[in-house]
This record gives C-alpha cells, structure tokens and sequence, in this order.
C-alpha cells in the first residue's frame, strides 16, 4: 500500500529479486501481534515510510505503477517482522526529514546519508554503503574522467540531500585551485535532474553509485566517475521504541542470512557488524 503526494515517472520493471528469501504476503496484525505499542506509530498497525522512488534500482516505479527496489523490499520485510502492514508515502526528499519530525510518517526509507547532524535529531540505523557517482551523456563527449574534469561544467543533483552538499563542496575546491566554476543545478529529484541532463540543459548528473550503474547498464547514460565520498546510508525515525524495534529486526535479518543476500543481489556493500543507533543518544 502507498500515499501518492506527488506523481514520479515510472521506470522499466526490473526482475524480481529475492523472491526466495521474501513472502510477497505482508503480514497484518491478524496474522501476529504487533512488537511496537500503538503510541509509538504515527497510525497503529501500520508502519509509514516516506520514499523518494527515483533511484532505480533502489526504489522505484515500474511501469505499471508498482513501487519496486531493494530497499522497499527491505521496507515491507522489517514492517512483516514486526507484525505491521507496510505503507508508503511518495514525497521528495527535501520534505522528508521536517514530515518525520511533523510525525507524518515513522520512517524514511530512500537511502539517506547519514550525518552527525542528522544523527543529532533523529534516531539512524546505518545499514549499507553508498557513493556518489557522475553521469554523463552517453559516449562521454566532454571526456570526464576525475573531479577536475568537471570545472567550467553544470551539473544537475537533486535538492536538499547528501548528494548536493558534497557536489557543492567539490565546486569550492575547484575554485579555491583556481579552476572554473563549476556549476550546480538542483531538481526536485533525481528523475527530473537525469532528464535535464537527457535534454542538454547539463553536463552531468550526480547520483549514488548503484542508480548511476543502473543507467550505465541501461545504455541510458555512462558514468564517468563513481565512489565519490563514501558514506553510511540510514534508515531515519523519530521515535525511540521503534528504531528499537527496528534494530532488533535489522540483527536477526543479518543472522539468518537474509540482510546479506538483500544487498548482495544489488551489489551493495553489507554491514558485517550487528546493526546499532546512531542517534542523538550515542
């Protein structure tokens, strides 16, 4: 089940990986009880996770309108493991963190980077790694190949996230080198940053580096540059019972084997240590 707050253009299906290892059924609270008390969800019985659905293959639509990507499977695994239904909010990410703190969903689920300031208002569990990468036009017409490459360029990210700060801070590194300016054109979401770069409004894209090899694997763009600023990716809540819950969960996922093979099938790279919060408590 989802909430559509705004409309995302759909991508190609992709196959359907793990079907071994997850139940396409989701369990309600018929089938178990719930392990989180009411107080602690935004709707009892359910568990809202916002998400960005713009970053095949991490989450995304499928032209059929499903919303599909290795992190919605783990979404509706954890919400199964705590006897809740999944739900889903279609929102950018620029909204995301003031809708957590505004109580309008328990979760952000699209992958976000963690920071110390964000661990400092909000309750993150670290799950995965991601880097940024830079696409390019197909064929690389402009030949880029390091950071350096990009001076005098304009480059599309989406606004508000990780991503952006840190393609803003490669910009003043080029300029304090003395090279030129490098300039940074922010989109609502990743979707509408790929398309500006389809349409020649940009020179490059910046993105995580399994959406930018996604694309690449397409033949839709190349990437040019990848593992730029590697960094923990999160999932985000604001209660303190449920990110305990949550953690409990995400540890016996990564003991019987379920958490690894997840990430494997995408190419991510896996915690190997049991899972814990990082949050404004530690």
């Amino acid at each position: 089940m989802f909430r559509s707050i705004t409309g995302k253009i759909a991508y190609a299906s992709l196959g359907a990986a793990m079907a071994s290892l997850f139940s396409a059924s989701v369990a309600s609270a018929q089938d178990c009880t719930p392990t989180v008390s009411d107080s602690a969800l935004i709707e009892p019985g359910k568990l809202i996770m916002s998400t960005n659905p713009t970053l095949p293959p991490m989450q995304f639509v499928d032209s059929s309108g499903t919303l599909k990507g290795m992190r919605i499977t783990l979404g509706d695994e954890v919400a199964k493991r705590l006897c809740l239904e999944p739900e889903y909010i279609r929102i950018e990410f620029s909204a995301m963190i003031p809708g957590l703190q505004a109580g309008r969903w328990d979760v952000i689920n699209t992958g976000i980077f963690w920071t110390a300031e964000r661990a400092g208002i909000m309750q993150m569990i670290p799950y995965e790694s991601q880097a940024i990468s830079i696409s390019v036009p197909t064929g690389n017409p402009a030949g880029i190949s390091k950071a350096e490459d990009l001076a005098g360029k304009t480059v599309g990210v989406e606004i508000g996230g990780f991503e952006e700060a840190k393609v803003k801070l490669l910009a003043e590194e080029l300029t304090a080198k003395g090279m030129e300016r490098l300039e940074v054109r922010t989109f609502d979401n990743f979707a509408t940053a790929y398309q500006a770069l389809r349409a020649g409004q940009t020179d490059a894209t910046v993105s995580i580096d399994s959406t930018a090899a996604e694309y690449a694997t397409r033949g839709e763009f190349d990437r040019a540059i990848s593992g730029l600023f590697a960094t923990p990716v999160a999932l985000a809540m604001a209660n303190e019972e449920l990110a305990n819950a949550v953690l409990e969960v995400m540890n016996e996922m990564m003991e019987d084997g379920s958490y690894t093979a997840l990430l494997d099938e995408y190419g991510v790279l896996a915690n190997t240590e049991p899972f814990v919060i990082r949050g404004p408590n530690g």
